[in-house]
């Protein structure tokens, strides 16, 4: 269902527009295109993705299928080239968002993938799973850059002198520049992952969280908890340096094949593509 807010005094929740009917199980996951286009795809634990066409009053556009168990997550790349579609296998689906026919399949998990997320650039992709890891993904090549293990954190961190234990994800985001990573496990701690560092930059004991996501504009998270809480935390709000600034901006029009074929030096190639970081 699709509701309008803050129309007239007497409508406490909203205007209903219409209702999108047509999946034949829950609906775990909704996303909009970017490019006021007003595409909206769902995702639902009828193993499939649909995509709808909101300017035409929900006109159902294609039936992607291709998922063999329930679907929980999707994303838009923000350039709204590509989406990503994450179901209870070890396998994540790349599809076109122009020919709506898939591009690849990404497999490196052990376990059910729950969450994925594009970076502002679209030029990196990043998956959560129940296996324990994030894998930060080229999602033009389908290459595998870095893997974040997730060790369970003990109550105590400073004093505690326990075995480490492995806790499996619940989601994952990108931070609004796209340097960092956040991420909500089993072992109720949301970290903050810088893209260069292996181990966390950040750690914040969270009850019972499900799912995270930045504010747009940076310096908060959000937290959704499973007590029914919505909780806000400081994030570091960073001042991105220029060539960060400008491999963003060139990474929004340049797929990694194009970068790989401009006429630069080695070392340049790797940092615009994220081989390296300096």
């Amino acid at each position: 269902m699709i509701w309008m807010g803050a129309a007239r005094p007497g409508d406490r929740l909203g205007c209903l527009l219409f209702n999108l009917a047509g999946h034949q199980d829950v609906v775990r996951d909704v996303s909009f295109s970017t490019n006021q286009s007003l595409i909206l795809v769902t995702a639902s634990r009828d193993k499939t993705l649909r995509i709808w066409d909101l300017k035409k009053d929900g006109k159902l556009l294609h039936v992607l299928s291709g998922h063999t168990n329930w679907v929980y997550c999707c994303a838009i790349s923000p350039d709204c080239s590509m989406l990503c579609s994450a179901a209870g296998e070890n396998s994540v689906l790349l599809w076109s968002m122009r020919s709506y026919t898939l591009i690849r399949k990404l497999e490196g998990h052990q376990n059910s993938v729950v969450s994925c997320d594009f970076s502002p650039d679209s030029a990196l992709l990043v998956t959560a799973s129940y296996d324990t890891t994030v894998i930060m993904w080229d999602p033009y090549t389908g290459e595998r850059l870095r893997e974040f293990l997730h060790v369970s954190l003990p109550p105590d961190l400073e004093y505690s002198t326990t075995e480490p234990q492995l806790s499996s994800l619940r989601s994952v985001c990108f931070s609004p520049e796209g340097l960092f990573l956040a991420s909500l496990a089993d072992d109720r701690f949301l970290r903050l992952w810088s893209l260069e560092l292996q181990d966390p930059v950040s750690v914040a004991p969270v009850t019972n969280g499900l799912c995270c996501t930045f504010l747009p504009h940076g310096g908060v998270l959000a937290t959704g908890n499973r007590d029914g809480h919505v909780q806000f935390w400081t994030s570091p709000k960073v001042l991105s340096s220029l060539r960060h600034l400008c491999r963003k901006a060139l990474r929004c029009f340049l797929t990694t094949y194009q970068v790989l074929a401009l006429p630069i030096p080695g070392k340049m190639k790797d940092f615009l593509t994220y081989r390296t970081y300096l």
